[in-house]
C-alpha cells in the first residue's frame, strides 16, 4: 500500500510506504538507543546543505569537522538574526539562506508576539511530513494495527489562505504553517483529513470568535457521521471546538466518535493543563503529546510516560544552560535550558523554548523563554527537587 501525500504537484513529496512507516520508527528508535552518533550524521548531512548557501559560505561551513567547530563558526541566531536573509530569498536569492527553492511560504501563529513568515522547501517538508507522522503511527501500529488505517483525522488545523506575500515580483497566496502542511499533505500517511483544507480555506474566515465558531460549524457538520479516529491539533482549538460542539448541537463530542487517541501539539503542560478538559470532552482516550512548531517537527510521545522523546536522526539539539551550550543528549535527569534546533533551513535556531530532561532521553517543554517562565520553573524546582 502507498500513501500519496503532496497534493499540489510538488515534485518530491512523496507518500509512504508501511514498510517506509516502519523504516522511519525504526531510524527514530535506533537514533534513541545512539543519539550521540546520529547527531554526529546529522551535523554532517546539514553542513553539505548549509555549504551551499551564501550564508555557510560565510561562516565556513565547508570547513566544519565537529560540534565544536560548528558552534565557532555558526552564530546562534533568532528569528531577527535571519530576517535579512529571509528578505533576500523573498527577493529572488534563494541561495542568500537556502540551499532549494522554496515550494512555499507559511505563517506562524504569532502566540509570542508578532507573526514570523519563512519559506517551506522541499526537505523541510519532508522532515515535517515523516518526523510529524511519527507519534500517530507509533500509537496505531502498537495500540490499534494497520485496521486503524481506514479511519479519518478530524481538520482543526488554520486557514492556509490568510494574506498575499510578494515573493520576486509575484504575488503569492499563504497562511499558516499547520493549514498550509495539512493542504500539501492531505492524506496523513494513510488517514484522511476532514473536512480538506480547501473546504477550510473556502470559507475564507480569520482568528476572530466568529471566524473560529463558522469553521467549527463545517467541521461538525462534515464530520459527524464518519468514522473520525484520530483528532491531531493545537490543545487550545481541539478544547474549544469539543466546547462548541457541546454548547450549539447539545452533544459532547465522545458520543459522535469513538476515538483512538488525542494527538496534541503547540502548547506546554499539555498533559497536566489540558487532557482532563480534553478527556472530558473527548472520552476517556489517551492524550499524546507531540513537539512541533512552524520549524519542524522536533519530537513526540513514544510510550505511556507524559514526556516526549526528540527525533535525534533529523534534527540536531542542543541547549543553553548557564551561559553554556551542550547537546540536549547530554543532559542529566532534572537539567534544563533553552533548545536551540539545527533544520535544513535554520542552523542553530533559538526556537525560543525552555526544555528539561526527565532522563533516558524523555524530555518535557515547559514554556517559553523568558524571564517569568525561567523564575517560575526554578521555585518549582528549588520547592519540589527531591520529588521530581
Amino acid at each position: 500500500m502507498t500513501v500519496k501525500g503532496g497534493g499540489c504537484g510538488l515534485p518530491g513529496v512523496e507518500g509512504q510506504s508501511l514498510d517506509d512507516i516502519w523504516r522511519s520508527l525504526e531510524s527514530w528508535e535506533d537514533s534513541i538507543k545512539d543519539p550521540r552518533n546520529y547527531q554526529v550524521k546529522v551535523l554532517n548531512s546539514l553542513l553539505d546543505g548549509y555549504a551551499k548557501t551564501e550564508y555557510g559560505e560565510r561562516v565556513g561551513a565547508a570547513e566544519v569537522e565537529s560540534i565544536e567547530d560548528y558552534r565557532k563558526s555558526f552564530p546562534r541566531v533568532g528569528y531577527a538574526d535571519i530576517k535579512p536573509y529571509v528578505d533576500e530569498v523573498r527577493g529572488g536569492n534563494c541561495r542568500a539562506f537556502l540551499y532549494e527553492e522554496p515550494l512555499s511560504w507559511v505563517l506562524t501563529r504569532g502566540s509570542t508576539g508578532e507573526s514570523k513568515v519563512f519559506p517551506v522547501t522541499r526537505s523541510h517538508l519532508r522532515e515535517i511530513f515523516d518526523c510529524g507522522s511519527r507519534a500517530v503511527m507509533n500509537y496505531a501500529l502498537k495500540s490499534g494495527g494497520p485496521d486503524m488505517l481506514g479511519g479519518r483525522v478530524l481538520n482543526l488545523n488554520f486557514p492556509s489562505n490568510v494574506e498575499m506575500l510578494d515573493v520576486a515580483g509575484r504575488r503569492v497566496i499563504y497562511g499558516y504553517s499547520s493549514g498550509t502542511y495539512a493542504k500539501l499533505n492531505p492524506v496523513l500517511r494513510g488517514f484522511a483529513l476532514i473536512p480538506r483544507q480547501e473546504e477550510i480555506d473556502d470559507l475564507e474566515t480569520g482568528l476572530s470568535r466568529r471566524d473560529w465558531e463558522r469553521r467549527f460549524e463545517l467541521i461538525y457538520q462534515k464530520s459527524r457521521d464518519e468514522r473520525v479516529v484520530f483528532i491531531i491539533g493545537v490543545a487550545p482549538v481541539q478544547t474549544a471546538f469539543g466546547r462548541y460542539v457541546k454548547r450549539k448541537h447539545g452533544v459532547y463530542p465522545k458520543h459522535l466518535w469513538e476515538l483512538g487517541a488525542i494527538f496534541t501539539t503547540s502548547v506546554a503542560k499539555i498533559q497536566t493543563r489540558y487532557a482532563p478538559a480534553l478527556k472530558s470532552l473527548y472520552g476517556e482516550v489517551p492524550v499524546v503529546e507531540m513537539y512541533t512548531a512552524t520549524e519542524g517537527a522536533f519530537a513526540q510521545q513514544r510510550d505511556s510516560l507524559p514526556y516526549v522523546v526528540p527525533n535525534y536522526d533529523t534534527y540536531l539539539f542542543e541547549v543553553e544552560k548557564g551561559g553554556r551550550v551542550k547537546m540536549l543528549h547530554e543532559l542529566e535527569r532534572g537539567e534544563w535550558g533553552r533548545l536551540i534546533v539545527s533544520t535544513s533551513m535554520l542552523p542553530r535556531y533559538r526556537i525560543g523554548d525552555m526544555i528539561e530532561s526527565m532522563g533516558k532521553n524523555y524530555f518535557r517543554v515547559f514554556g517559553r523563554a523568558t524571564r517569568r517562565t525561567i523564575v517560575e520553573h526554578a521555585i518549582y524546582r528549588a520547592l519540589f527537587r527531591w520529588f521530581i
